[in-house]
């Protein structure tokens, strides 16, 4: 019996948003993407499950206040200009701005799909308190420790044309084909329900959305 997704990646057609997590995947792997919230697949491997545990230790303290600002956790958050739905790992409040904190497994990555996640985030926050959010942090539990992420104009067009081009895809059950590529694809927990060996249709398009995305080849 194939997994389920996971609770919260399931799309209908008919949805007015999609998860925000999905954003990280349309950048990482548009395919990826659709068989997790289109056609409900998952599965775990060591890397996911290490994911989820960090998710689960952060998500689980109540709200404080301590050193002049208010943490909130597991913050329920949605954005009408970029069609999205989810839940912030922490907030951080400092006089009533927001700051929010996306923890990661790894180690900073070459494209910038944990960037664009955490801008949504951040636009998220933006039209729910009316508040300009400038900057974010997030936290490699290889590195533990942060690192800043600035939500400059690029990064804010960036993750708006990503949230879109999601929905739009999403929304209409779309899945892009199996495209094999090794530095994305032998690390996937999904390489064996995918199977991007058994065809290679598609390589152009690849390479646009690599360029798109800015990630080295």
């Amino acid at each position: 019996m194939t997994p389920s997704c996971p609770s919260g990646s399931v799309l209908s057609s008919r949805s007015e948003s999609i998860p925000l997590s999905a954003l990280q995947h349309w950048l990482f792997c548009p395919r990826q993407c659709a068989l997790i919230h289109v056609e409900r697949l998952w599965e775990e491997n060591r890397a996911t499950a290490e994911g989820r545990v960090l998710h689960e230790r952060v998500d689980q303290g109540m709200p404080e206040s301590r050193e002049g600002k208010r943490i909130v956790r597991s913050a329920v958050i949605a954005s009408k200009t970029l069609r999205v739905h989810g839940v912030a790992d922490v907030v951080e409040l400092y006089d009533g701005i927001p700051y929010p904190v996306e923890y990661k497994r790894g180690r900073p990555k070459a494209h910038r799909a944990d960037e664009v996640q955490l801008c949504a985030q951040a636009i998220c926050l933006e039209e729910m308190t009316g508040h300009r959010v400038a900057e974010g942090a997030l936290f490699y539990g290889a590195r533990k420790r942060r690192t800043a992420v600035t939500f400059d104009g690029q990064l804010r067009g960036l993750t708006a044309s990503i949230a879109d081009e999601a929905f739009k895809a999403l929304s209409g059950g779309h899945a892009p084909p199996a495209i094999y590529d090794a530095a994305r694809c032998e690390g996937c927990s999904l390489y064996g329900l995918c199977a991007p060996n058994a065809s290679r249709p598609g390589a152009a398009w690849l390479a646009r959305r690599i360029a798109k995305a800015g990630v080295p080849e």
